[in-house]
C-alpha cells in the first residue's frame, strides 16, 4: 500500500505561487499582486481542474490553504463541482491542533514531512496537493513529492513566495505531458526523476 503525492499548483513566469485567487489572499511579506490567475480563466483552465479533481482519491492541503478552500467549497452546489470535492478525503496539516468542520477532514499534527509520509505509506490512489507553498517545500525537502502538475501563468510578478525556493532539494524531472489553454496559460506534467545530471557544453 502506498499513495502518490501530486503537486498541483498555479506559479507566474518567475516561479511566484502566491496568492493567485484574488484580493487579500495572501499579503505576507507585503505582496502586491493578490489575484493575478483569474483574468486567464477559461473554459480550458476549468476543463484541466475538473480533470485533476477527477482523478484525485484525496487532497492534502497547508493550514491556509485549508480555511481559504473550506470557506468557499462546503457552499458549492453538487452539480457545479462540490460533489467531488467535498466527498472526497482531505488531510490538512498542521503543528498544532484545530478544528475541521469541512466533512471528511481528517487533521495531521506535527511537522509535515513525517505525517505526509506516513499518509503515504498507509494510504493508496492519488493525493492532490493543492497550492500551500510552505507545505510543498517542506514536501520537495524530503523528496516526497511524485509528480508536478503546473500551471504556468504568462505574467511576471517579481516578488512572492515561489515554488522551487532557496534550499529546495535538487531533483530531475522528466516531462510527460504539455498543453496551452486559449489564455495562454501553459499546462505542463513533471514525473519525478531522481537526481539531476550534470555536463559540460564545451
Amino acid at each position: 500500500m502506498a499513495s502518490r503525492l501530486v503537486v498541483s499548483t498555479f506559479v507566474s513566469l518567475d516561479g511566484v505561487m502566491q496568492a493567485p485567487g484574488g484580493p487579500g489572499e495572501d499579503d505576507s511579506n507585503d505582496f502586491q499582486h493578490s489575484g493575478w490567475l483569474p483574468p486567464h480563466v477559461d473554459e480550458g483552465f476549468g476543463r484541466i481542474m475538473g480533470e485533476q479533481f477527477d482523478r484525485a482519491d484525496g487532497m492534502l492541503l497547508g493550514r491556509r490553504s485549508y480555511d481559504i478552500l473550506a470557506s468557499h467549497w462546503p457552499g458549492v452546489p453538487d452539480e457545479e463541482g462540490g460533489a467531488k470535492i467535498n466527498s472526497m478525503p482531505k488531510y490538512v496539516t498542521t503543528r498544532t491542533p484545530m478544528n475541521a468542520e469541512w466533512r471528511n477532514t481528517q487533521v495531521l499534527v506535527g511537522e509535515a514531512a513525517q505525517t505526509v509520509a506516513d499518509l503515504k505509506r498507509s494510504t493508496d490512489g492519488e493525493i492532490l496537493v493543492q497550492g500551500s507553498s510552505d507545505l510543498i517545500h517542506s514536501l520537495q525537502k524530503a523528496e516526497l513529492v511524485d509528480e508536478y502538475r503546473l500551471l504556468t501563468f504568462p505574467v511576471v510578478l517579481g516578488q512572492g513566495k515561489r515554488l522551487f525556493a532557496e534550499g529546495t532539494a535538487p531533483a530531475g524531472l522528466k516531462l510527460t505531458g504539455s498543453t496551452v489553454t486559449d489564455a495562454g496559460v501553459v499546462y505542463m506534467t513533471y514525473e519525478w526523476a531522481g537526481k539531476p545530471s550534470y555536463g559540460s557544453v564545451v
